[in-house]
């Protein structure tokens, strides 16, 4: 029997790979659920190939499209975002990707997770806003959760067979993004179209542009904090070029444990959907011999200010994390349509954590309302 599997975000980057390796193992994996934000177009076409039970689009505005085009096949259909959260508890999947983009992912997951199903984590926004949260349920469910992060793949596949005792530090690698060699003059005044110029890694707008501030290295941080239950500063980051080590573990004796490859996304699905088993692949290989030159540097936090948020969430806990993930949301998203400039972003974060309320030991409810006045607030500074 198949393993079933509910792919969240099946349009974007993570989520059309996953796909791939599921058409690479039709008698190990299947489609149960797709959903999409709202690339209807892409959703119909995925699910006419992979035959889901059901196929959920977050855009309510396109949800005549889809029901119109699935219904001649008998795929069930549904709409917005409860719709898909309501989706986690079907008993058709074992196993959710929540591959969506930023925090949408949250409600989602904490419903696959209080319904017991195992989480392929790729929205590590979920673990940013409300880690605490995340923990505690795993805590009280069956729920188990495999990172598709290639970061923290790499982390939890060095870690494997070891005594988390023995663990000195997680080293992060990081690619530098687009402006590693740029001064900080040039990259302050830098464009949309030049920070989209990732120089190792595909991936969608958001996180390309996370990717460029290395606001999303300082969530891979806190990400990291909350997977592996290491305290903050026991993890840091490091920039690696070449992105061929994709992250390291330092142990108690000196020994240093590190994951290699290409830059590719599909090894990390693989392991992951796989539950850690090693499958099969016919894809390119790493060649030693092709990257003989591996470099490594400590990240510029004068130049990427966002980087330091990492520490300063972890260290003041509560909502902090939510404001950044709300208020880089919108920043970014302006940035992207040319209304601020990109060390806005930035700005706009901090301008947030001055302003948004502070509260200690949030519930779910106040994630939410968090996210939302955030969310408010930065669109106000950035209109003026």
């Amino acid at each position: 029997m198949p393993h079933n599997i509910a792919v969240l975000g099946s349009t974007g980057s993570i989520g059309t790979q996953t796909l791939d390796v599921i058409s690479q193992f039709p008698d190990r994996f299947k489609a149960t659920v797709l959903a999409a934000g709202s690339n209807v177009d892409m959703l119909v076409a995925q699910a006419m190939k992979h035959r889901p039970a059901l196929a959920v689009i977050a855009d309510t505005s396109r949800y005549a499209e889809l029901r119109d085009a699935l219904a001649p096949l008998g795929i069930e259909t549904a709409a917005g975002p409860e719709a898909l959260a309501d989706a986690m508890e079907r008993p058709d999947f074992d196993t959710a990707v929540t591959a969506t983009v930023g925090y949408s992912g949250l409600l989602p997951t904490v419903r696959a997770i209080r319904a017991g199903k195992q989480i392929a984590l790729a929205n590590k926004e979920t673990l940013v806003v409300a880690g605490e949260l995340i923990t505690r349920l795993l805590g009280e469910s069956p729920s188990r959760v495999i990172p598709v992060d290639s970061e923290h793949s790499a982390i939890y596949q060095c870690l494997v067979g070891e005594d988390p005792e023995t663990v000195e530090r997680l080293i992060i690698t990081a690619s530098g993004g687009p402006f590693r060699t740029w001064t900080a003059e040039e990259t302050a005044r830098a464009t949309a179209a030049q920070a989209l110029r990732h120089p190792r890694w595909t991936m969608g707008a958001k996180i390309t542009i996370d990717s460029a501030t290395m606001l999303n290295k300082a969530f891979e941080i806190i990400e990291a904090r909350w997977l592996f239950g290491v305290t903050p500063e026991r993890i840091r980051a490091v920039v690696h070029p070449q992105s061929i080590v994709h992250s390291m573990v330092e142990f108690r004796d000196g020994a240093v444990k590190a994951q290699l490859g290409i830059p590719d996304m599909h090894l990390p699905i693989r392991y992951a959907l796989g539950d850690a088993t090693r499958l099969p692949s016919a894809e390119r290989r790493l060649s030693l011999a092709d990257c003989a030159t591996l470099t490594f540097e400590e990240p510029d936090e004068v130049k990427f200010p966002c980087l330091t948020l990492a520490h300063l969430a972890l260290e003041k806990g509560g909502n902090t994390a939510c404001v950044i993930n709300a208020a880089n949301e919108v920043a970014v998203a302006a940035f992207l349509r040319g209304e601020i400039t990109f060390d806005g972003i930035y700005r706009t974060i901090t301008d947030a954590l001055d302003h948004i309320p502070y509260i200690a030991a949030p519930t779910l409810d106040d994630y939410v309302a968090t996210h939302n006045e955030a969310i408010g607030y930065a669109k106000s500074v950035i209109a003026g």
